[in-house]
């Protein structure tokens, strides 16, 4: 897959403005703690997640996603008129139907002329509507487009915690499928991309690659229990290791295209999980984690945020520049894995 057309204009994202910290989570779980003798501190040792932020009650994650694609649009002043295609690529949606795009595209005021659609994949989402928009500008389809993904933890981490509370049954190793929803944080992020023209100093998509799993579609899932409540289950020490299995796999792929290999990018850009699964995602990939610009001890895991969030902090610190090539990399529950390769 290779691109020759694609511009990666304008990054935007919103941060939810109530800061949780993994201490804080710890102290309501103060009797679990103290029942099953674990140390204070656990959370954060164990996933690096310093903290990770909560929107106020009830926000949709139509509302984050068309914050962050106001910031967009506000950022380059663009004529909201002018977008072409919006696909919104959360885990989290407003509601089965319709569309949570159409929440979003009317909250924008696009045009209706313009595409817009779901697309769901995990926490690969975001990336996945970053090859859909890109293949669509390649081909003439369109000549731009808008992606935007916001996710919404509140409801996760809150029934999480409290069914941890409920269950007095629980013993150290029962507890350890629930414990990946407390890294969970929320967040949005959008991406405007079009047809590159000649005189635009922005980063290209230059070209990317994949690969499936789905023998272990069964290690990380997410259900509704009694239809109110969101709750999820995964098996996060086998998930690591299948991930990782298939990161390789995809990267080996990827770098086999000449002056994509570990010594040419610069700078890597992640779906994020925790710091165990950061060293040993780069020690089996044979890449240097210096390289791998982080967010995760402030926002957690963002799920389809993660990842492009990331790549836009660092454009905003000057931590991806032009001259530089960057490679963003996803791994969602299914197993599908993602890898993308930046341009500057």
């Amino acid at each position: 897959m290779f691109y020759s057309k694609v511009c990666l204009h304008t990054f935007g994202y919103e941060l939810p403005p109530h800061v949780l910290s993994s201490d804080a989570i710890e102290k309501r779980l103060a009797l679990l703690y103290e029942r099953l003798k674990l140390p204070a501190g656990r959370l954060e040792l164990m996933s690096g997640i310093r903290e990770r932020r909560l929107w106020e009650p009830g926000t949709k994650p139509s509302q984050g996603a068309a914050r962050a694609g106001k910031a967009v649009l506000e950022k380059a002043d663009f004529d909201p008129a002018a977008i072409e295609c919006l696909i919104f690529t959360s885990v989290s949606r407003d509601m089965m139907e319709p569309a949570t795009a159409s929440f979003v595209h009317n909250q924008l005021g696009l045009s209706e002329d313009c595409l817009l659609y779901d697309l769901s994949n995990a926490c690969l989402g975001f990336l996945d509507g970053m090859v859909m928009l890109a293949n669509m500008i390649e081909l003439g389809q369109v000549e731009n487009g808008l992606i935007v993904a916001g996710e919404t933890a509140e409801e996760l981490v809150e029934s999480t915690i409290q069914a941890l509370l409920n269950d007095e049954t629980l013993t150290r190793k029962k507890i350890k499928p629930a414990f990946a929803s407390l890294t969970i944080g929320s967040g949005s992020v959008a991406l405007y991309m079009c047809n590159r023209k000649p005189d635009m100093d922005k980063p290209r998509l230059i070209h990317g690659a994949w690969k499936a799993n789905t023998r272990h579609s069964d290690l990380c899932q997410g259900a509704q229990s009694g239809g109110t409540t969101t709750l999820m289950n995964t098996n996060s020490e086998e998930l690591l290791i299948r991930g990782v299995e298939t990161a390789h796999q995809t990267w080996q792929k990827f770098s086999s295209i000449p002056g994509w290999n570990g010594n040419d990018i610069d700078r890597f850009f992640c779906h994020q999980v925790g710091t165990a699964h950061a060293r040993l995602l780069f020690d089996t990939l044979g890449l240097d984690q210096e390289k791998n610009f982080e967010t995760l001890q402030i926002l957690g895991n963002v799920g389809s945020v993660s990842a492009p969030i990331t790549m836009a902090m660092a454009i905003e610190q000057d931590c991806f520049q032009k001259g530089e090539k960057a490679a963003m990399l996803g791994i969602g529950s299914g197993i599908n894995c993602l890898m993308l390769g930046v341009e500057w």
